[in-house]
């Protein structure tokens, strides 16, 4: 990349950084009990841009130093706190934050590519069954010493394209006919989203024994 462009692609990193600043100053002198919905779009426009910024820093580290993609978005995916994990025949996925409504013109790179990386590598280093027919519970986790008024309605959430990165690895397919998916909603320590993706006859069971542990889990019907 010649000079001309790096200096070009850093001043408009550092314009979104003002501007960032400039917004959570603004978050900082909103009475949030007074103006919830101001201080809402605020946090929000914050993270935007912040994710922003982030991607934009990637692909800098990409292009202009020796950095190995994968290398960086693994270590992308420890620092947000993205887990893979297999027990007892069960994949369980924990992202960081909760999964928000998808916005028009709104990116999710900053949290696929990690995940697809960290999917990536522990297929490679594990032996992973591939689900022919399989269920797929999405656990909303709000952190408890928040307003209960935060918890949303399922079909305001976003969760297609983290499901198509999980279906791509371990999955014949996120279709009706062979993948049935449940959503329900945790209280925890911090707000996060989990996936559990299991072979169809073993749901039951695994409903059973979360709900022997957990009061915040609805019943289904299987």
């Amino acid at each position: 990349m010649d000079k001309e462009r790096l200096a070009s692609r850093i001043s408009s990193i550092l314009l979104e950084q003002d501007r960032l600043a400039n917004t959570v100053r603004a978050m900082q002198k909103t009475d949030i009990r007074r103006y919830p919905g101001n201080y809402s779009l605020l946090s929000a426009e914050a993270a935007r841009r912040s994710e922003q910024i982030t991607c934009r820093l990637r692909h800098l580290v990409y292009e202009t130093t020796d950095t190995k993609k994968m290398e960086y978005l693994l270590s992308a995916a420890a620092m947000q706190g993205v887990e893979v994990r297999l027990r007892d025949d069960v994949l369980e996925i924990t992202l960081p934050g909760l999964v928000p409504k998808r916005k028009r013109g709104q990116s999710a790179e900053f949290l696929l590519d990690p995940f697809m990386a960290a999917m990536s590598r522990f297929v490679e280093e594990h032996e992973i069954p591939r689900f022919e027919h399989c269920v797929v519970c999405f656990t909303h986790v709000y952190d408890r010493s928040l307003s209960e008024h935060r918890v949303r309605d399922y079909d305001n959430l976003e969760l297609k394209q983290i499901l198509d990165v999980a279906t791509s690895f371990v999955m014949a397919d996120d279709s009706g006919l062979l993948c049935d998916a449940y959503h329900t909603t945790e209280l925890g320590d911090a707000d996060c989203t989990r996936m559990y993706i299991m072979d169809s006859r073993r749901f039951k069971d695994w409903l059973a024994e979360r709900e022997s542990v957990l009061t915040s889990i609805r019943d289904f019907s299987v």
